[in-house]
């Protein structure tokens, strides 16, 4: 298996922008995550797919074993998920997915996801932007794709189902 970074790559600490903050996330984030999510589980259905049905019947305990997983994931950096934070980090603003893609001519894919409240002000694509600008300066990566935001879901399966 191809290593997702290189074993001297500095995975970066963060982010910080104009109105939020980016830092791995961690366990210590579970009531922030958790009252984001429950906020705006209608904003992220379908987020990882047509099909997804997360974050439907989340539960805290749920949610716990999730920050967990992501936080081992990031310790063995194999994959890399950053709570968005208010710059003061009194509240979660969202989260970013930063993982392996299987497609060959893709080395990461990103998702990405700001608080249903915070979508009226542009908080979501102003994220995005964010992200990709820091990705492309601070990450390895050759060809980041942003399925479900820069290429549609039925096209993104399509190329799937092209590269097996």
């Amino acid at each position: 298996m191809t290593a997702f970074v290189p074993d001297d790559f500095e995975i970066p600490a963060g982010l910080d922008a104009a109105g939020f903050i980016l830092r791995p996330l961690t366990i210590h984030h579970l009531v922030k995550d958790f009252d984001a999510v429950a906020t705006s589980t209608a904003h992220l259905h379908g987020l990882f797919g047509p099909n997804d049905d997360w974050p439907e019947g989340v539960t805290l305990e749920q949610d716990l074993v999730d920050l967990g997983w992501h936080q081992k994931e990031f310790e063995l950096r194999r994959s890399f998920t950053y709570t968005v934070m208010t710059p003061d980090e009194s509240r979660c603003l969202g989260c970013v997915y930063i993982y392996p893609c299987t497609q060959k001519n893709h080395d990461a894919q990103v998702f990405l996801w700001a608080r249903q409240s915070e979508l009226a002000d542009g908080l979501e694509e102003t994220l995005a932007a964010a992200v990709k600008d820091w990705l492309a300066t601070l990450w390895p990566f050759r060809r980041v794709a942003f399925p479900g935001r820069d290429i549609s879901w039925p096209d993104w399966l399509a190329l799937s189902s092209d590269q097996d």
